[in-house]
C-alpha cells in the first residue's frame, strides 16, 4: 500500500485548498479512506473519512463540518480533502491514512501516508 498526499503550501486565512491522495497497490473504491493532521507541538487528530460503500457518507471532525469535503475519484485511484475557509489554526501535516473495510473503531487505522504541510496564515 502506498499513499501519495499532495497538494500543501502556504496559503492566507479564508483561502482553499484541496489535497490529494493518490494510492497505489490498493483501491479507494474498495476501503475506507481517510484524513488526519499533526499541528506542531500537538498530538494528530482526525480530520475526515470515507467508507469503502458507495453510499457511505463522509464524517468529519467538528472543526471540518461546513468548512471540508472528503471524495473520491475511483478512475483516478485518488481521495480529495476539499478544504475551504482555512483558519491559521488549520495549519498542520496533513496525512491520508487507509483500512480494509470499513472504518476502524477509535480511528486506528493501518496504513498511512507521507504528509503534505498546509500553512495558513493571517
Amino acid at each position: 500500500v502506498q499513499l501519495q498526499a499532495s497538494g500543501g503550501g502556504l496559503v492566507q486565512a479564508g483561502d482553499s485548498l484541496r489535497l490529494s491522495c493518490a494510492a497505489s497497490g490498493w483501491r479507494v473504491n474498495m476501503h475506507s479512506m481517510g484524513w488526519f493532521r499533526q499541528a506542531p507541538g500537538k498530538e494528530r487528530e482526525f480530520v475526515s473519512s470515507i467508507g469503502w460503500r458507495g453510499d457511505d457518507r463522509p464524517h468529519y471532525a467538528d472543526f471540518g463540518e461546513g468548512r471540508f469535503t472528503t471524495s473520491r475519484d475511483n478512475a483516478m485511484n485518488t481521495v480529495y480533502l476539499q478544504m475551504n475557509s482555512l483558519k491559521p489554526e488549520d495549519t498542520a501535516v496533513y496525512y491520508c491514512a487507509t483500512d480494509p473495510g470499513a472504518w476502524p473503531p477509535n480511528n486506528r487505522v493501518r496504513y498511512w501516508g507521507q504528509g503534505t504541510l498546509v500553512t495558513v496564515s493571517s
